[in-house]
């Protein structure tokens, strides 16, 4: 079994278009996940740089050196915390990612802030935040519920960290017409 890293995937809908893609080029896979292809064989290397092409049309790209491998890695992790149900209050952001990644804690945290110019924890400040917008953009659960769901103590510890990043508040958010969001793919 070979593996293949993919940049920039965030949801369900980037797996179907990495599977559409592979389907398409004739690349026989196992299996699709978050930022990896599970394959039998890796592709001869013009097979490789016609996938890579064709991925970074849709805004994804292979990741070729370790430590952005790794980065990435964490990075799916992270997306895919923030796509559950529920995040737990009692999360532990380093526990969780020793347990998942299988390194050492400080060590993916050096790199990552390193490489990316943002803390691990910073970063999924983000992400949450990011889904605290899409929820709220689609009005179905009051704030205490997002608050809930997203892992924060309380809905003062989100309106503060919401605040604070954003430069308003989540009701103030919620009462815009327009309301600014990013894909989750597109955060720094």
């Amino acid at each position: 079994m070979s593996e293949l890293l993919v940049k920039n995937m965030v949801c369900p809908r980037c797996i179907m278009a990495v599977e559409s893609i592979l389907k398409e080029q004739n690349i026989p896979f196992e299996k699709v996940d978050l930022g990896k292809v599970t394959l039998e064989n890796l592709p001869e290397p013009s097979k490789l740089n016609t996938l890579k092409t064709h991925l970074e049309k849709l805004g994804f790209g292979l990741i070729q050196a370790p430590v952005n491998r790794l980065i990435e890695r964490i990075k799916n992790k992270l997306h895919e915390l923030v796509l559950q149900d529920e995040i737990p209050a009692s999360l532990s952001l380093s526990n969780y990612l020793t347990k998942e990644i299988g390194e050492d804690y400080s060590k993916m945290s050096h790199l990552f802030s390193s490489k990316e110019g943002i803390t691990i924890e910073k970063y999924f400040i983000k992400l949450k935040l990011e889904k605290a917008k899409e929820l709220l953009f689609n009005q179905e659960l009051q704030l205490s519920e997002i608050a809930w769901k997203l892992g924060y103590s309380s809905v003062q510890h989100l309106s503060g960290q919401f605040k604070k990043i954003t430069g308003m508040t989540p009701s103030a958010y919620k009462k815009l017409k327009q309301k600014p969001r990013s894909g989750l793919d597109q955060l720094k």
